[in-house]
C-alpha cells in the first residue's frame, strides 16, 4: 500500500477522501470536531508540499438527495477555523462548474466539495460516478478510515481511475491496530458496551481468540442469557450478572472490571456501559475510563459515543490510541472485509 509521502504532489490535484460525518444537532451545527482534527496532519502536509487540495466527505445519510442541514457549510467553516485559511465550498461534488473550478485552482488552494451522499451512486459503487470523481484530481489519497468498511463510490470504486494511496490518518489507524492482532501484549482484556449488539457480538467471537478477557454491558449479557447469541469461548466473556436492562452498572461489576482492567497490557474499548449521557448513570462507564488509564496499559479506544464520553470528560489525550472508526474499527480488528483498504493495496 502506497503512502501519502511516496508522491510528488507539488502542484498536483490531490483528491482526498475524509471523514467528516460528525455528529450535528438539528440545525447542522457541529457537535464534535474529533475526526476533522485528526485529518488535519494530511492536509497540512499537503499544504506544506504545495499541493492544490480537493476535500470530499459524506455526511449522515441523506438518501440520495439534498438535504438541507446536511450539506457541508458547518464543515467547511469548522475546517477554516482549524486551519485558519480560508475553504472554497462547492455546490455540488461532480458536474462541468466543479470540474472548471478545479481545473483553475491554485497551489495550496483548498475545495470542500458537497455532501457525497447527495447523490446515490455514491452508496451503489456506481463506476460512473467514481470515474466522474476521479476527474477532478491527478492522485487520490485516502484518509477515511471510518468509512473503510463500505464498498462506496469515494471509497473502493475511485481507485481504479486514478493513482492512489493512504493519508496519515489511515496509516496511523493502520499502524496502532495491526499491534493488537499481530503482537499484542498479554494480558490482553477488551471491553464492548453500547448498543448494535449484533455487529458487536460478531466482534466479540472473532476478538475472544486473542483476548484473555471479554468485558461486555448489559444489553449483550442480556442475549447471551438468552440464548440469542453463543460464543466459541464463553468462559472469557465477564458481564453482569443481574439487572440486565440497569442503567448503569453497579459497584460489584465496577469492582470486577477495575480488577480485570489493571492487570492488563493491552486494553481495547469499544461503547459506554450504561446511560452515560446522563449524570446520574454515567460512573460506570467513567471508573472503567480511569481504570484503563491507571493500568498504563497500551489502549485503543474508539466509537462515537465513547470519544465523546471521554472528550467531555478530558481524558482522550490519555489513551494510546483514539480510533476515528466505530464500526471500522470493529470490523479491522474482526478480520472483516475492509474494501476501502484492499482497494489501496
Amino acid at each position: 500500500m502506497k503512502q501519502i509521502k511516496d508522491f510528488d504532489v507539488l502542484g498536483k490535484r490531490v483528491l482526498v477522501r475524509c471523514d467528516f460525518n460528525v455528529p450535528i444537532d438539528d440545525s447542522g451545527t457541529i457537535l464534535d470536531d474529533f475526526r476533522m482534527i485528526k485529518t488535519l496532519p494530511t492536509i497540512q502536509y499537503l499544504l506544506l508540499h504545495d499541493a492544490k487540495i480537493i476535500l470530499m466527505s459524506h455526511l449522515g445519510e441523506p438518501g440520495g438527495s439534498v438535504v438541507e442541514n446536511l450539506k457541508l457549510d458547518n464543515v467547511k467553516e469548522k475546517l477554516e477555523e482549524l486551519l485558519k485559511l480560508p475553504v472554497e465550498k462547492l455546490s455540488d461534488c461532480i458536474g462541468p462548474e466543479v470540474a472548471n473550478k478545479v481545473l483553475a485552482m491554485e497551489n495550496r488552494q483548498i475545495i470542500l466539495l458537497e455532501n457525497l451522499r447527495f447523490h446515490k451512486e455514491e452508496t451503489d459503487n456506481d463506476p460512473v460516478f467514481a470515474k466522474e470523481l476521479s476527474e477532478l484530481g491527478d492522485m487520490y489519497i485516502n484518509d477515511a478510515f471510518g468509512d473503510c468498511h463500505r464498498t462506496h463510490a469515494s471509497i473502493a470504486g475511485i481507485v481504479q481511475f486514478l493513482p492512489h494511496g493512504a493519508g496519515l490518518l489511515l496509516e496511523n489507524e493502520i499502524t496502532n491496530l495491526q499491534k493488537i492482532l499481530q503482537y499484542p501484549k498479554k494480558p490482553m482484556v477488551v471491553l464492548v458496551g453500547g448498543k448494535k449488539v449484533e455487529t458487536k457480538a460478531a466482534f466479540i467471537e472473532k476478538i475472544s481468540t486473542l483476548a484473555d478477557t471479554v468485558l461486555v454491558g448489559g444489553l449483550i449479557k442480556k442475549e447471551i442469557l438468552s440464548e440469542k447469541i453463543h460464543f466459541t469461548y464463553p468462559e472469557k466473556i465477564v458481564g453482569p450478572k443481574d439487572n440486565l436492562d440497569a442503567s448503569d452498572i453497579g459497584d460489584d461489576m465496577i469492582a470486577i472490571f477495575r480488577e480485570k482492567i489493571l492487570t492488563a497490557k493491552t486494553v481495547v474499548w469499544n461503547g459506554p456501559f450504561g446511560k452515560f449521557e446522563d449524570e446520574n448513570f454515567k460512573k460506570g462507564t467513567l471508573e472503567i475510563a480511569k481504570a484503563i488509564v491507571e493500568s498504563k496499559a497500551f489502549s485503543v479506544v474508539g466509537g462515537g459515543e465513547t470519544i465523546e464520553f471521554l472528550r467531555k470528560e478530558g481524558m482522550l489525550d490519555k489513551f494510546s490510541h483514539v480510533s476515528t472508526g466505530g464500526g471500522a474499527m470493529l470490523e479491522f480488528l474482526s478480520g472483516g472485509k475492509m474494501p476501502g483498504l484492499k482497494a489501496l493495496e
